[in-house]
């Protein structure tokens, strides 16, 4: 990553952090006394996010693929403490063995992630939406952007924007993977062999986040909400 882009994602995942973590001021009514309902944040749209993703400050010093074979034409950006790619979405259904995800439900499966619940066992891809991060490489190495796992990443398709989680490593030159639980909750079809979509699905993930426990769907979407927010609204 170039020395200025780095310097200014630091600066920004920073501030991403900072938002999110501090509660808002409350509002006061005419003569200085609290309302006694809080006033509820406005929603991050899909619209929003793909509006602030509209342009590409490249970090990758080459391109990912889509899936084995095809052309490299996918890079990884940066803006304001955040990095994205635009890709499609193939089913990822490797770690603990369900009715959903198993080697007879998916040929490729393996009973692992590479990273771990907080009781060291395997995440539940049926259950747990999470995204598949490329292996580092001479393309990008995700640590060196903040990115681990269990950091918080919202993915987008149509006018559906979801939270999850990274929680696995995949191939080095492909991105696009999500799984089983992710896929199902953007409405596309999760089954590990049929399923999934060939694009239109935009990945961001906020640097130096993490969602705790990782395991936790409602942990990633109360953080993704709120980094989401912040993100938006940086200039």
């Amino acid at each position: 990553m170039h020395a200025r882009t780095l310097a200014l994602a630091t600066a920004c995942g920073a501030a991403l952090l900072a938002a999110a973590a501090a509660p808002a001021p409350p509002a006061t009514a005419a003569g200085g006394q609290a309302p006694h309902r809080p006033v509820r944040a406005k929603a991050v749209t899909a619209a929003d996010l793909l509006a602030k993703t509209r342009g590409c400050d490249r970090i990758s010093r080459g391109k990912y693929r889509k899936d084995a074979g095809a052309k490299a034409t996918v890079p990884v950006c940066a803006a304001d403490g955040a990095v994205y790619w635009k890709a499609d979405l193939d089913i990822a259904c490797d770690g603990r063995k369900t009715t959903r995800c198993n080697r007879k439900t998916d040929p490729w499966f393996l009973p692992d992630t590479a990273f771990h619940q907080s009781d060291g066992k395997a995440l539940d891809a049926a259950r747990l939406p999470y995204v598949v991060v490329p292996a580092p490489s001479k393309i990008w190495k995700y640590p060196d952007s903040g990115i681990r796992g269990g950091g918080v990443v919202a993915v987008v398709h149509g006018s559906r924007v979801r939270y999850g989680v990274v929680g696995d490593t995949g191939p080095a030159k492909i991105v696009g993977e999500a799984s089983y639980a992710m896929a199902e909750s953007l409405g596309i079809d999760p089954d590990p062999v049929s399923g999934g979509v060939s694009g239109g699905v935009t990945y961001i993930f906020f640097s130096r986040s993490r969602a705790t426990p990782i395991e936790s769907r409602a942990a990633a979407t109360r953080l993704g909400q709120n980094l989401a927010r912040a993100f938006v609204a940086a200039n």
